[in-house]
């Protein structure tokens, strides 16, 4: 059976409010993890996340301070619409400066080491700067689904997430909502918070706003979608500098976080988690993206190659991506991958 079938169910459950917890003992994907390199030098025993010293020091709230501030002419995300969101303005993104969510749920349709026992907290936040017009999300992304909440009510939801027994806190499409993010995490860590932060994220970000998740982010999961800029150009609205920025981003999120190895009990604490959806006819162009990680990166890098591709929302419209990937075509890319001598793998289903 393939793996597509679970995450889809555990992402339907998610956004349903719930029942995700009877997924946590499904099949998983193959992972391969044979590196031979050196564990990585920034992770720590007794694990404690860095954003709680800087909310000790006062700069956890400096930052998302001087971050809200730009939201009066944005420029948080590559789109930089200038947007004056603190005056009710939305932005390309969809959002002005009211702070949206979709849902708050224990996930376990996250890769393992993100999921453990007791599921990944996500909080799915609403709108998103990218646009896919394959988006499985658009209902929340692009359709603007989801509910007005205050900074202290996601602050609350960090901790309730704690609470359930979650592994982290993971933030997903999080770049237009920076400012609200990291103002909550600095309410919830005054309050107990003490799990990861995982910034999941579609890879289209600035490396200057980047700068400001220095010692607050713990673990980045974001993807890298495209390696051609007509791609990206065609199917995410216009992002002709998606794969410039995104390989950007990557350097950045590791030179901060370094190469992500599971603890002792196989659980993600720290480091960068890279996903590559293969899309049908090579849209993604995956065997350059797996060239250049293989190249830029450590090759025990963590890259999740996710075969769950499928033709929805304003796919129909548009004939190379009006279909899901083959199995020859996810095979294929498989084949690249461990070509490369990238060696951290997880492999799915097929």
């Amino acid at each position: 059976m393939k793996f597509t079938r679970r995450k889809f169910m555990a992402w339907l459950l998610t956004i349903l409010g719930g029942g995700t917890e009877l997924l946590a003992n499904s099949k998983k994907g193959e992972n391969i993890n044979k590196s031979s390199q050196p564990l990585n030098p920034k992770k720590r025993d007794n694990f404690q996340p860095s954003y709680l010293e800087l909310h000790k020091n006062g700069e956890l709230q400096k930052r998302g301070q001087e971050l809200w501030e730009m939201m009066e002419k944005c420029d948080l995300c590559p789109r930089e619409c200038g947007a004056n969101r603190l005056n009710g303005e939305a932005g390309i993104c969809g959002a002005d400066a009211k702070l949206m969510v979709a849902s708050s749920n224990p996930h376990f349709g996250e890769e393992d080491p993100l999921v453990g026992r007791g599921g990944s907290g996500t909080i799915f936040l609403t709108h998103c700067s990218l646009r896919c017009v394959f988006c499985i999300n658009a209902d929340i992304s692009q359709k603007g689904y989801g509910k007005q909440i205050s900074i202290e009510d996601m602050a609350n939801m960090m901790l309730w997430l704690q609470n359930r027994g979650c592994h982290n806190v993971n933030v997903v499409t999080p770049t237009h909502y920076l400012p609200h993010i990291i103002l909550a995490l600095d309410i919830a860590a005054e309050k107990g918070l003490n799990v990861p932060l995982v910034y999941n994220s579609s890879g289209y970000e600035r490396v200057d706003i980047l700068k400001y998740l220095d010692g607050i982010v713990d673990i980045y999961l974001p993807d890298f979608k495209y390696a051609d800029s007509e791609m990206a150009d065609k199917y995410s609205s216009g992002a002709k500098d998606y794969p410039e920025l995104a390989k950007k981003a990557l350097v950045e999120m590791h030179n901060q976080v370094g190469v992500a190895i599971p603890n002792q009990n196989g659980i993600m604490e720290q480091g960068l988690m890279i996903r590559h959806l293969v899309m049908p006819n090579n849209v993604s162009g995956s065997q350059e993206v797996i060239r250049w990680i293989g190249d830029n990166l450590p090759s025990n890098t963590y890259l999740n190659i996710m075969s769950q591709y499928r033709p929805v929302y304003k796919a129909h419209e548009y004939d190379q991506i009006n279909r899901g990937i083959t199995s020859q075509e996810y095979s294929q890319v498989i084949k690249w991958a461990k070509k490369s001598g990238l060696t951290n793998l997880e492999i799915q289903g097929y």
